[in-house]
């Protein structure tokens, strides 16, 4: 644990029993202790402003009388002092999240979040909207939702494409307005296959000590258990999610089922007067934006459906980034950690048992249907598709309708 981060911790702890004066001079003790740079530290740990501080080191050195005395200092009464910024701005905070979210990144195996943008652009840009904000107030926000400024890591899958940030943009717009409008929003992908058997799990779980449970030492294939493709469909909106469990191949139709099985089980219920489908995807994969068997499956979902399907995938280079990954697929990783993936039948209870502080519902069922590899679509068969590309980056962003549309 840094230094910052523990006086963050001690002060969260402590805040509640200290008074206006109290707080002061714990402050800049604190700071005194830390020495050069120590007011810094502190301030961007507890909130406080580098003047407060001041006057509590000042205060501790004798040079003023921080209240009524000794024995009595001055305590404001309740409700008193400054308001947080967030009490006198109500939209500050939700405002913030809309510009962060449309560039935000996150590691898929942490819940963790990150931006690229500057606490001072975030600021300015605010401040440009009408709120009255400073750069260290940003940076408390963000620390609050769960945001870290990181360095470098190596997940990047490809090329930088130079339209990237613009893509990010022009998909959160479209997600905003599809949920301004009462209809789903879903971010799908395959999660890597697992072997299924006793094989070794990364992480640990709490055993009697001494016990650990016993796993092969090899990762050979067992051939009656094979290799199982978890793939997720999140919906946006209420932070609910499916997973079939696939056990033959990760295709095009395979995903498509997966959406289908949400809509029949899930999204139907939650949406019963949906006019559209918003789906966020990666541009590869089983759901590859220049899969033909994924417009083909689309086509016929959006038939079933009665509405189009909108679909946006995110440039080369981002897959990592898409929001099923952080919010979904994170959680699942973290829960069966140090557990062997025995069966598919234990993989499903543990997908399904997967929760978040944030409320996260995950239903699951293995999905023993045979998807076949190499299926060919002809340029019959794709003009046949009733697809509309998109003005910007008609690739990444276009609309399937229903057939008798």
């Amino acid at each position: 644990m840094d230094v910052e981060e523990g006086i963050r911790r001690k002060f969260q702890a402590l805040r509640s029993r200290f008074d206006e004066r109290t707080r002061r001079l714990w402050a800049a003790a604190e700071a005194e202790d830390l020495g050069r740079g120590g007011p810094a530290v502190v301030a961007r740990a507890t909130g406080m402003s580098l003047q407060t501080i001041a006057a509590g080191r000042r205060e501790l050195a004798g040079e003023v009388d921080g209240g009524a005395g000794d024995d009595l200092p001055r305590v404001r009464e309740p409700g008193g002092g400054r308001k947080r910024a967030t009490d006198l701005d109500p939209t500050l905070k939700a405002d913030l999240e809309r510009l962060v979210e449309p560039v935000t990144r996150g590691d898929p195996e942490t819940p963790l979040r990150w931006t690229c943008k500057s606490l001072r652009r975030l600021a300015a840009e605010l401040n440009d909207q009408g709120h009255k904000t400073s750069h260290r107030m940003v940076g408390e926000l963000l620390r609050e939702a769960g945001y870290s400024l990181q360095a470098n890591s190596k997940t990047l899958e490809g090329g930088d494409h130079p339209d990237r940030n613009a893509q990010f943009g022009h998909i959160g717009r479209r997600v905003q307005r599809q949920m301004a409008a009462g209809n789903p929003v879903i971010s799908v992908d395959a999660k890597k296959k697992e072997l299924v058997g006793n094989f070794k799990n990364p992480g640990r779980e709490r055993r009697p000590k001494g016990s650990p449970e016993k796993v092969r030492v090899y990762d050979f294939v067992i051939p009656e258990l094979g290799r199982a493709t978890p793939y997720g469909v999140y919906d946006l909106a209420r932070n609910e999610a499916w997973v079939s469990l696939g056990v033959d191949h990760d295709t095009a139709a395979f995903a498509v089922e997966t959406i289908r099985r949400w809509w029949k089980t899930m999204g139907q219920e939650a949406y019963p007067h949906a006019k559209s489908l918003l789906i966020t995807a990666d541009g590869g994969g089983s759901n590859g934006s220049r899969l033909r068997l994924w417009k083909i499956e689309l086509q016929k979902l959006a038939d079933e459906l009665g509405f189009p399907i909108h679909v946006s995938h995110f440039p080369p280079g981002t897959s990592k980034w898409n929001k099923i990954e952080h919010r979904l697929f994170a959680f699942i990783s973290q829960n069966w950690r140090g557990k062997p993936l025995v069966s598919h039948e234990v993989i499903v209870n543990l997908i399904a048992a997967t929760t978040t502080k944030s409320g996260l519902v995950v239903r699951s069922e293995v999905d023993q249907a045979s998807y076949p590899k190499g299926i060919k679509i002809s340029d019959e068969e794709l003009a046949e598709v009733k697809l509309k590309e998109h003005k910007f980056h008609g690739e990444w962003n276009y609309t399937i309708a229903p057939s008798a549309g």
